[in-house]
Order: C-alpha cells, then structure tokens, then sequence
C-alpha cells in the first residue's frame, strides 16, 4: 500500500482573496458560504472512504480505462478525488488500481495536488478491490498514517458529481443503522425474460428503487461481512448492501440520492460530464476592483452583469494578499474574473494558487477610458501586453482576454 500526504484539517482551496469593496459588507469566509453539515453524530467519529478504481471500461469502447479518461484535459477519477476532499471529515481516501496504473494514478495525485489518498492494489473484480481497500484501513498500524475508521464511505471512480450533504446523510444513517445506500427511482421499467427470450414477468416500476453510490457502512460491519462471503459473491457480485444484509445480517437504511449521481459508463457520458463541469463553474463571476478607480463606471457595470447574468452569482471585491499564501475567501472555487486595472496582480496570484490547474480559468482585463481624450489607436497600443501575454497565460490553462470600455467623463456614460 501507498500513503499519500498525511491528512489535514481540509481541502487545498485555491484562489485569490477579495477584501470586500469599501462601504460593502465584509466577505463571508469560504467554509461559511459553503453550508457545510457539522461533522456526522454527536461526537466526532472517524470516516474513510474507499474508491475502486481497478476496472477496465469495457464498455466504454475506448482503449484508456474509464476512470483515466479525459474531461476537459483532466482524468475523471481527480474530479470524484476532489469531491471527496472538499468533505473535510473524511479522513482518509484509499484508492484501488492496477498494478500497471499504479504509476498513472501517482501522477494523477502529484499533478493536481490531491491530498489524503492512500493506493492499494486492486483486485480482479470490484469486490475483490473493495476488499483489499478494506484490509488496508484494518491494519490499524501505528507506524501507518491510516487508521481503522468508525465509518467507511463506498464509492465509485466514475461518479464526480457526489455532494457533501449525500455524503452527510448517508454516514448519518449508517452510524445509525450500520449500513446505508443511496437510491434512485428507476427511469425504465425493469422485465424478466423467459430461457426462450419472451417476457416472463415484469417489476412494478413504483416500488423499485436503483441503486446508486454512494455507500456507508460501520466498518466493522462490512469488514466481516467481506471477511465471510464466498467466492462466488467476491467474484461476481455487485452489491455491497447485500453482502452486508448476507453476511452481517445488517439491513441498510436506503436514502433518496440526487439526480447527480449517475455513473459514466459510456463514452457519451463523458460529454455529459464535460457540460455539467463547464455549468458549474461558469455560475459565478468575481469581478476585481481597482480601489483607486472610479467608482462610478465600475458600478455601472456591476449593475450591467448583475441585469444581464440573472443566473450567474456576482460576486466584487478588492485583491488582499498575506505573504506569499493566497487567503481562502468566499472567491475560492471561482474560475472567471473581471478585471479593473488589477490584472497583473490577479494573474501573479493566481498562478501562485494553482487554481487552473483543475479547471480553465477566465480573465477579463476591463480598461475605462475617454476615447475623446485618448485615442483608440494609442489606448489599444497600451494594452498590447494583454495579446502578448494571453498565449503564454494560456499554457497553464488561463484565458485572458481585453476589453476597452468607452467612458465619457462628461456625459458619464460608457460604451462597448
């Protein structure tokens, strides 16, 4: 087994510290807007998290296993990784691969600064892999940065969109009832066909559920249940829920999943994917101010985004900067900026922050300026640095464009 960076108090939140606009009120931190759950039960219990990761993707239909395949550039296992580091009360996150992605996985850790992950071995089949995961966090070593847990959380590779509230909800009910899975309601009617290929009996859609990931189980629980079950089960099983109802006579408590729980199984699913991340992080704008800029035309623009972007959050504030550390702030998970006259020091900041590394960051240098004072031509031959430094600014995955706004300082209006 590989260990991974030993644990800390949370996720690595990337990206610049605004300090709120004077006469605004002050910004909220990070951990506050977030509306995380408090740490499951009444006393704090140890959570870890398993992930298999040892499958081939067979039907896929594409030569790079599943959980290894891009999206948006960047291996879908990391995006599901990152889910599950924002959650700071899991402890540890033990990840099952192949021997001979091993090495691949280690990379993955490395380049996106994925924090918490200890590797195992995978098995030849998904519990066989589980299994193995499970052993690992039974060691209870003490010269090992992992520890046996109170609660185990299952999941898979392939699913990146879990939230901590599922998460909250279902350690909650297996801390209660030793075991528990999310669900879903079945979107197509499940049929049973005869040895001749004709219907044989079909399920009453209604009183059926799917079953999604993820899963929590008291450790014990589900660490015999693994321990007892046969062969059989380990090489050709798929429910974790059912080996614990098996083996440890445990009946999990079943809580309604979100729609977001789905599984990319099939190379289409991998567009999906793409589109949901690039929704997500294209609904907020941090909109940068220059405290010695007019303020007059800054928020004539604010008021132009907030009309025109009614589904997009706004968020405007000053860069604060301590040291060399960037400050988390309410902007952590923010990837697009509109910049006044601050540009150099946002872009300093946020390659400091490592912040496009997971995901394409977009910046917006928005210049004021009286084109009946300052010719067009001369402006334009001002801001060339932005065109220069777009192409370089570009290979560590930051967009950077230039607008000039037309502001007239006597009628105090602006044009595009």
């Amino acid at each position: 087994m590989e260990q991974g960076p030993p644990g800390a108090s949370g996720p690595a939140e990337p990206g610049p510290c605004l300090s709120a606009r004077r006469g605004a009120e002050p910004a909220a931190s990070a951990s506050s807007l977030r509306a995380a759950p408090a740490q499951p039960g009444s006393h704090p219990i140890a959570v870890a998290a398993v992930l298999p990761a040892g499958g081939c993707g067979e039907r896929m239909g594409v030569p790079t296993p599943k959980q290894f395949c891009p999206v948006l550039e960047r291996p879908l296992i990391s995006y599901t990784l990152q889910a599950l580091e924002r959650v700071y009360w899991i402890k540890d996150i033990v990840v099952a691969v192949t021997r001979e992605n091993m090495g691949v996985m280690r990379d993955i850790i490395h380049k996106y600064q994925h924090e918490r992950i200890s590797l195992v071995e995978a098995g030849e089949t998904r519990h066989r892999s589980i299994f193995n995961g499970l052993k690992a966090l039974a060691k209870d070593q003490p010269d090992s940065q992992l520890s046996k847990p109170e609660v185990v959380i299952i999941h898979d590779a392939v699913r990146p969109f879990v939230e901590e509230d599922v998460l909250f909800n279902i350690v909650t009910a297996a801390k209660e009832h030793g075991a528990a899975g999310a669900i879903r309601p079945l979107v197509s009617t499940v049929i049973s066909p005869s040895a001749d290929g004709c219907l044989d009996h079909s399920l009453e859609r209604a009183r059926h559920r799917a079953s999604e990931m993820p899963q929590a189980f008291q450790f014990n629980v589900i660490f015999e249940a693994y321990q007892q079950c046969s062969d059989h089960d380990l090489e050709f099983g798929t429910e974790c829920l059912h080996l614990a109802l098996k083996y440890s006579h445990t009946k999990a408590k079943l809580v309604e999943g979100s729609p977001d729980l789905w599984k990319v199984t099939y190379k289409r699913d991998l567009y999906a994917a793409e589109s949901i991340i690039k929704e997500r992080i294209s609904h907020e704008i941090c909109v940068v101010m220059d405290p010695k800029e007019d303020e007059e035309p800054v928020e004539s623009l604010l008021k132009a985004l907030k009309n025109e972007l009614n589904d997009v959050k706004i968020e405007s504030g000053e860069l604060c900067q301590a040291g060399r550390d960037i400050q988390q702030s309410r902007l952590a998970e923010c990837y697009n900026f509109v910049c006044m006259n601050e540009t150099w020091k946002l872009l300093n900041m946020l390659e400091e922050s490592n912040l496009s590394i997971l995901y394409p960051v977009v910046v917006i240098s928005v210049n004021f300026s009286d084109l009946k004072l300052v010719p067009l031509s001369q402006k334009m031959e001002s801001l060339m640095w932005i065109r220069q430094s777009a192409k370089e600014m570009k290979k560590r995955n930051i967009l950077l464009y230039g607008l000039i706004i037309d502001y007239s300082q006597s009628s105090r209006k602006w044009q595009i």
